[in-house]
């Protein structure tokens, strides 16, 4: 154990270890969530459980053997969105993991250099906030569709589903459960709300009170990991056609990946080291290229398998809060994700109704970035704005991307504030102004 330097760190073998299995108590949900994202994207749902879980184990050991950190790596919620429901809905999964695969291929290239951080840091502050409270309402909203309690409405587009329905009465009921739990400080009260939520709807399915399309009972306990061969990286390019989707947007889907995941990953990492006590006297992180190099590869791996965006998770917080400080905490956590591969029955059997839950929570923890945008100025609150409400509105994280990115550009222009707009967002303007118009 001398290579994770539990000494130094003020740390030890049982404190790490209970560091991980909260960790991965807090962030399991994914198993179930994941599949259920993704099959919605015609991509094989057994699968991508695999996948899911594949991914999470390299990441994460990536994260512990590179940076030596207590950070665990998973598909990250937001981008698995955007995937599914933007990019797959209009050019196949193929595309959508192509994009994924060369995102990941890039960020290896770029995390030996400052790139990344150059990146993030010429994209104003109030966009970066409100990127994430956009991508919460867009999960959010993707929660009420998936469970019924919102309809679509020739009238109004959208409507109350009834919500009398056994399917999305038990999301309500599940996230009071989420609720409850969080208030309690429960670890891992998201999975924790989707198993029992999916227990009261196998309750009702066996007095009769429900009749879903497909059972809700699991054939099996314990089984062999579903193959990946349907949905790896091989078998989308051998089934991809460029052609259905230009250069120009091509190039604005893998932006959208590579800004989503940018701002989650170095955020998150900060956020979670500051709890830690890793940032140092000069604000910085120690070690920030060896842990981005883990994301990346982590990425990289991921689409290989199958599955959306690796990023290192917001839950790793609440194994830093246990006492982990080094990269034994992750492997951790990785040892239970390789576990988890042999209950795929469990989780591939989680129904919509029980997953929408923690879509629902998990939006309103991403909410809280929304203090943190400067509403006093209309050229910082504009932008901040659109992008806020387009990307649920249009169902598209990239259209809230654009619409943000240029009204930003435009105002400051207009009202005589170009000094506040560096070269890098002109540039991504242009980009997205040719996107638009050609």
């Amino acid at each position: 154990m001398d290579f994770f330097k539990l000494k130094k760190n003020n740390t030890n073998i049982l404190t790490e270890i209970y560091a991980g299995i909260t960790t991965f108590m807090t962030v399991a949900y994914i198993l179930a969530v994941n599949p259920d994202i993704l099959g919605s994207a015609g991509m094989n749902s057994n699968a991508v459980f695999t996948a899911t879980a594949l991914a999470s184990v390299v990441g994460s050991l990536c994260m512990a053997f590179f940076a030596n950190y207590p950070y665990v790596l998973a598909p990250g919620m937001g981008l698995n969105a955007y995937f599914a429901y933007t990019v797959a809905k209009e050019y196949g999964w193929e595309i959508a993991l192509c994009a994924v695969f060369a995102e990941g291929i890039i960020f290896i290239l770029i995390s030996f250099v400052n790139v990344r951080e150059a990146i993030f840091n010429s994209i104003p502050k109030n966009l970066k906030m409100a990127v994430g409270v956009g991508i919460g309402l867009f999960i959010t909203f993707i929660g009420v569709k998936n469970s019924g309690i919102v309809v679509a409405d020739k009238s109004t587009l959208v409507a109350a589903g009834n919500v009398g329905d056994i399917a999305p009465c038990l999301t309500l009921i599940g996230v009071l459960i989420i609720g409850v739990m969080s208030y309690y400080r429960v670890k891992g009260a998201l999975l924790w709300g989707i198993l029992i939520t999916y227990a009261l709807g196998i309750g009702c399915e066996l007095i009769g009170m429900y009749q879903p399309e497909k059972s809700l009972i699991p054939e099996a306990i314990v089984s062999l990991p579903p193959s990946v061969a349907d949905i790896n990286i091989f078998t989308a390019f051998e089934n991809v056609d460029f052609s259905e989707v230009g250069f120009f947007d091509f190039a604005v889907i893998l932006f959208s990946f590579l800004f989503v995941d940018i701002f989650d990953t170095i955020a998150t990492l900060i956020g979670v080291s500051e709890k830690a006590g890793f940032i140092d006297e000069n604000g910085k992180l120690p070690k920030l290229k060896k842990a981005l190099l883990a994301d990346a590869v982590g990425t990289t791996a991921g689409a290989v398998v199958g599955t959306s965006t690796v990023v290192t998770v917001v839950e790793s917080a609440s194994g830093v809060a246990q006492g982990g400080r080094t990269g034994l905490t992750a492997v951790t956590a990785s040892v239970l994700f390789f576990i988890s591969l042999f209950f795929s029955p469990i989780f591939t059997a989680i129904p919509g109704f029980a997953t929408a839950p923690a879509l629902i929570v998990v939006g309103l923890f991403m909410m809280d970035s929304i203090t943190k945008v400067d509403f006093s100025d209309f050229t910082e609150a504009i932008p901040a704005f659109l992008v806020i409400v387009t990307m649920p509105f249009t169902y598209s994280i990239a259209q809230g991307l654009i619409f943000g990115v240029l009204s930003y550009v435009i105002l400051k222009v207009l009202t005589g504030k170009k000094k506040d707009v560096n070269i890098v967002m002109y540039i991504i303007a242009a980009v997205f102004l040719f996107k638009l118009f050609v």
